[in-house]
């Protein structure tokens, strides 16, 4: 009966191809002006390391005070040298990093006469395991190198195919600046968005980085921060050294703590670690930290642009407005056919089959709304880059879940729209309707 009725619902497309046409155009424009702005949304908002996230953590600790401070009196969103050296020294969290981006030139080697720019990152031992970078060849380094400031350097699969067509370059030599590095490990693709272990200097969204150098052995090197820099009151530093010993903000931390005890004793370490300062006299105001997770990080830095979710919650709007038009055509499509419905309800048809029957002929309505919602959807999705910045807009792309989720909204909608239309045809009256015919 079900088919029957499916079939019923197809006929009916083509029997007032006006009405048919009118619903069919609302449905897809509502339901791709919705798909379009969940695309961007959805690729905005995901946890990025949900395995991970909740035992990742960014410690924060005032060194401007609070006459210098972010609103609401919040510390640097990064730290300077000394804080950050501090941290890393006392080590109390089972693994620690910090980093800061950097910048470089790959000099030419082999057949190559140009050189390339490569930006990444100088870090510490323990970021490829902490954030759980896939290596394709090698690995990362060890703290020991961290230590002997060695000159290695992990690649990305990209610069590798670039330099070495990408073959196994591990133990190959490569001339950064001038100086050479040892390749230890290449990166499989790996470039998580938002980029949430560098908010500070990224907002979350850039290329994939190219290189991941040795700390140590950038500061050896004075290698200026090739990221953001925020520093409070009047700058006298005038060599490498007084910049390291400034209040500077450009390196970020992030720690791993297993679990909530960790938690507590790590936020208790930060608070200690800062009334030192203040005994010192380095600090003149009371401790004021914060330890914050992949997600509360991501939501005080408000990773998710303001523009995506009122895009969102406009596109949901319209798609309602949509649907109400979509429900006022149902209306007048199903008691259009009063008579017919009249006959049939005469001819022993119960109001549960009427019922069933134009909720299915809904459907229908609904599938071809989807599918023209469908084209819509892939022409707007290549489009979004004029509401959104280019690193948002390519974000943005048409897969298989986008297909189906687009195909499924539009049906149960249009379904859940035909209730009450359909309700109101499922009680035409027979008697009257044959009286009148």
């Amino acid at each position: 009966m079900l088919a029957y009725y499916l079939e019923l619902g197809l006929r009916s497309l083509r029997r007032n191809p006006m009405l048919t046409a009118l619903m069919v155009m609302a449905i897809g424009f509502g339901v791709a002006a919705s798909m379009i702005t969940w695309s961007v949304f959805r690729a905005v908002s995901g946890n990025p390391i949900p395995d991970k996230s909740a035992q990742l953590f960014t410690p924060q600790i005032d060194s401007w005070g609070p006459q210098q401070n972010l609103p609401h009196n919040e510390p640097a969103e990064a730290l300077d040298y000394v804080d950050a050296t501090a941290l890393m020294h006392a080590h109390a969290a089972k693994r620690q990093t910090v980093f800061y981006m950097v910048g470089m030139r790959v000099m030419p080697g082999g057949s190559r006469e140009l050189p390339l720019n490569a930006n990444g990152y100088a870090v510490t031992s323990d970021f490829f395991t902490m954030f759980e970078v896939p290596f394709r060849y090698g690995s990362g380094w060890s703290a020991q190198d961290d230590h002997a400031r060695a000159a290695d350097v992990v690649i990305s699969d990209t610069l590798n195919q670039k330099l070495f067509g990408g073959a196994d370059s591990v133990g190959r030599m490569i001339n950064l600046g001038g100086h050479g590095y040892r390749v230890v490990g290449v990166t499989h693709h790996w470039n998580p968005k938002p980029r949430f272990y560098d908010l500070f200097s990224t907002q979350g969204f850039a290329d994939e980085p190219d290189i991941y150098m040795v700390f140590n052995r950038a500061i050896d090197l004075h290698m200026h921060p090739d990221g953001r820099n925020t520093c409070r009151g009047s700058l006298s530093f005038t060599n490498w050294q007084s910049y390291l010993q400034s209040n500077c903000a450009w390196i970020t931390p992030w720690v791993e703590l297993d679990t909530p005890a960790e938690v507590a004793s790590y936020r208790r370490f930060l608070t200690n670690y800062a009334a030192e300062q203040q005994r010192a006299g380095r600090f003149n105001w009371a401790p004021n930290v914060r330890l914050r997770d992949v997600v509360q990080w991501m939501d005080y830095e408000q990773v998710v642009p303001p523009e995506s979710r009122i895009s969102l919650v406009v596109s949901l709007g319209f798609f309602v407005i949509c649907l109400v038009n979509t429900i006022g055509l149902l209306l007048a499509k199903f008691l259009r056919r009063s008579g017919e419905i009249g006959v049939r309800r005469a001819l022993g048809a119960t109001r549960q089959e009427i019922y069933t029957q134009y909720l299915i002929e809904a459907g229908t309505v609904g599938l071809a709304g989807g599918v023209l919602g469908l084209l819509f959807t892939a022409a707007g999705v290549s489009s979004v880059g004029i509401l959104f910045p280019p690193q948002i807009a390519r974000l943005a792309h048409l897969d298989l879940s986008l297909v189906g989720l687009t195909l499924l909204v539009a049906i149960i909608a249009t379904v859940l729209a035909a209730f009450y239309p359909a309700w109101r045809a499922a009680h035409v009256q027979p008697a009257w309707q044959l009286k009148s015919n």
